[in-house]
């Protein structure tokens, strides 16, 4: 039987729809654990009611930092939430009394600081890389000049004044970081490797942002978690990596994108060598052109959805059995750029991964079946076929 802030909890969860499972990384504490939490290792910590719908809205962006920062090995810090309707007693001793109350525990003091910022995502990791201090000094950041960035073995630095003008034309590779996160420090030296290797290539640039000193630069991307890796062309973010982080494999990514025609297809993406991406990335800017003609099948995802993850790699291998098909296109959405949100709202994606079918520009079906590749790969051809009896 639920507790009745259990019930109101669930209540919530239905209430709120969007792609919001049951936090799974999300540590929650009572007044059994809090304490000794707290003492072995630093914490931030959301205080919250299951009513409260500040912090149903906060909810997701804090499973994302949970999914980012739990989940590492690495990490100095653990992100954790306490009910204050069942576990009132914490709450009072902290003098919660407005929700959500966010507050950083360092490891072995009792008192927190309270967050008072913004509650988005690079706001909270600027705060956390602050409390756990690592953000230069004044003097260290005067000492900055905003020129023209000069490559370090082939690695380019890039900041708030510099960005914009370095991205404005050519090509571009870049990883967004924080300084903190575990994932980013085991790719550090992968991608000083790629760097170098590309060093005396001209017609791209590698780089990179921390974006807990260049908030700016990662919410004009909107950066959702770290490391996050960009192809830019001419100021625009054509694409996202997710493959293998590998030196050979991002080193291929940047042949691949390097080669893509200038003009895209009429159904898929051109690359050289009369290749072609098995997955389009699409916009609320090119939707309706991309899937105006043939047989369209779209995956709606936010990159921090597990579920997505997993999806990814199937997904590309689907786009691969359709290449030699042109009148079918394997397409994607990444609902969390801010080109895209209104469009999934459109389309009515109440959950990641949502799969669209579409046929000359119209949705006709949602795919709910298993993921696997046979199973998509018929029900893609299951209304191929009903399309070539028209």
């Amino acid at each position: 039987m639920f507790r009745k802030g259990g019930f109101f909890f669930l209540l919530a969860i239905i209430h709120c729809g969007l792609a919001h499972e049951e936090d799974v990384h999300t540590l929650q504490f009572t007044e059994d654990t809090f304490k000794d939490a707290i003492e072995k290792k630093n914490h931030f910590i959301m205080f919250y009611a299951p009513w409260c719908g500040h912090c149903q809205r906060l909810g997701p962006i804090w499973e994302q930092l949970a999914e980012m920062l739990n989940e590492d090995e690495d990490s100095r810090i653990r992100i954790g939430k306490v009910d204050c309707t069942t576990d009132n007693a914490i709450c009072s001793e902290h003098d919660v009394t407005g929700y959500p109350t966010l507050k950083f525990f360092k490891a072995g003091e009792s008192q927190g600081t309270k967050f008072r910022g913004t509650r988005d995502l690079p706001s909270l990791t600027s705060f956390i890389n602050e409390q756990l201090g690592s953000i230069p000094s004044e003097e260290e950041n005067e000492e900055v000049a905003p020129s023209i960035p000069e490559a370090v073995n082939g690695l380019i630095e890039l900041t708030e004044d510099t960005f914009d003008k370095h991205v404005s034309s050519g090509h571009h590779f870049v990883k967004f970081y924080a300084p903190w996160c575990g994932h980013c420090q085991k790719l550090a030296p992968t991608w000083d490797e790629l760097a170098n290797s590309l060093r005396h290539d001209k017609s791209v640039s590698i780089a990179k942002v921390d974006c807990t000193q260049h908030r700016a630069v990662c919410g004009q991307f909107d950066i959702k978690g770290y490391p996050t890796l960009l192809w830019i062309e001419d100021g625009k973010k054509m694409d996202k990596y997710t493959g293998q982080r590998a030196h050979e494999d991002l080193k291929a990514y940047v042949a691949t994108m390097l080669g893509k025609s200038a003009e895209s297809g009429d159904s898929k993406e051109d690359v050289g060598d009369g290749a072609v991406l098995p997955v389009s990335t699409l916009t609320g800017d090119n939707f309706q052109h991309g899937v105006e003609k043939g047989i369209s099948f779209v995956k709606f995802f936010a990159p921090w959805c597990g579920h997505c993850k997993r999806l990814a790699p199937t997904w590309d291998d689907l786009g691969k059995k359709f290449l030699t098909k042109e009148s079918v296109r394997i397409a994607k959405v990444d609902c969390t750029v801010e080109a895209s949100k209104e469009l999934c709202n459109e389309q009515e994606v109440d959950g990641f991964p949502t799969l669209l079918l579409y046929r000359e520009g119209k949705k006709v079906s949602e795919y709910n079946g298993s993921r696997t590749l046979d199973d998509l790969y018929e029900f893609v051809m299951n209304h191929l076929k009903s399309h070539d009896e028209l």
